[in-house]
């Protein structure tokens, strides 16, 4: 058996451990400390802890981090990092220099289970749910981890499917013993899951992104199957009953695919799906996959789309796409490094 990695535990779990192995309690907020603010790589640097409550710890914990095993650089500043996550898998993030602001976009799982027809990870299958461990080291061995302002749960997995662990890995996020971001730096990506979807809005502050992708129930169940369990007409009641108005954001997603969702038709269903929702719609190109016959529009469509949309009261963007060059959609690097190992 190996050491118990301290990162990604919370303050109470921190708390609960030093008791166990007879430390005083302060020294909880101590290794807290090093961990997120210092973001030692080793427990010999807890230089406030005495020798023996480190070689205490040392016997059966470890700090944790790990490098990423790969990474690939786009002409425009994006790098997709490649972190290994247990014995043969591997999850990626995207980092994303824009300006004033560097996104970072983080992995929930190793695969998913949403199998939905555009997503290169949803092609990988379901292998296993990260740690929050897992997860909160995308950040913190990230090289330019410094210079993040902003984190998007938006790369492999579906966070709601992985809720426990997301949502310890977001308090260590905003709370005052872990980075102490505020909420309003980080967003959640998901296809929408009943359960999940409810118990996230009430229990976290931070902003929500919703896969959207086609108003129409028939199509979207054809682009993504999530949509037969929990219907988008039933996501969007449920976020009827919440206020999105002042603290956090809420946004739909909306791959815009060559005729198949990229006409106004389109657009004049959404406005009925979302009317009266304090929300906006980001249009996104599609990044092509191996195997799937999708298109993107071109960008006179997304404009027209994006114009109609605002022009009727639904504030539209169009994301700004970032590392095409490098196969930054989610999934490529991981599959292709998989496959790779599978070979030898």
């Amino acid at each position: 058996m190996g050491k118990q990695p301290l990162l990604g535990l919370t303050l109470s779990e921190l708390k609960s451990l030093v008791k166990n192995i007879g430390m005083p309690g302060f020294s909880a907020g101590q290794i807290a400390s090093w961990l997120y603010d210092k973001k030692v790589s080793s427990i010999d640097e807890m230089t406030n802890l005495s020798l023996k409550h480190r070689m205490l710890l040392k016997d059966l914990y470890e700090v944790g981090g790990e490098p990423p095993v790969d990474a690939m650089r786009s002409v425009d500043g994006t790098v997709k990092y490649l972190y290994r996550v247990g014995e043969g898998h591997f999850v990626e993030a995207v980092y994303i220099p824009e300006e004033e602001r560097a996104t970072l976009c983080v992995s929930s799982q190793v695969g998913c289970k949403m199998n939905c027809k555009f997503c290169m990870t949803g092609k990988q299958g379901f292998t296993a749910n990260l740690t929050a461990g897992q997860i909160i080291n995308q950040i913190n061995s990230l090289p330019e981890r410094d210079k993040l302002t902003n984190i998007v749960m938006m790369g492999m997995g579906e966070p709601l499917d992985n809720l426990d662990e997301v949502l310890k890995a977001l308090d260590i996020m905003t709370s005052d013993y872990g980075y102490g971001w505020s909420p309003k730096r980080i967003t959640l990506s998901t296809v929408g899951l009943r359960k999940g979807l409810k118990r996230f809005v009430e229990e976290s502050d931070c902003h929500l992104a919703v896969s959207l992708h086609s108003p129409l129930p028939v199509q979207r169940r054809e682009l993504m199957p999530a949509e037969h369990a929990f219907s988008i007409t039933e996501i969007v009641e449920l976020l009827r009953n919440y206020d999105f108005s002042k603290q956090r954001r809420l946004s739909f997603e909306y791959i815009v695919f060559k005729g198949v969702n990229d006409s106004l038709l389109y657009a004049r269903e959404l406005l009925k799906l979302l009317r009266g929702l304090d929300c906006r719609i980001n249009l996104i190109r599609f990044h092509a996959i191996p195997g799937v016959p999708l298109e993107g529009a071109d960008m006179e469509t997304m404009t027209a789309l994006r114009d109609f949309l605002t022009s009727h009261g639904l504030f539209t963007t169009i994301r700004a796409s970032r590392g095409e060059d490098i196969f930054a959609a989610c999934g490529m690097l991981s599959t292709a490094k998989q496959e790779a190992i599978n070979k030898n």
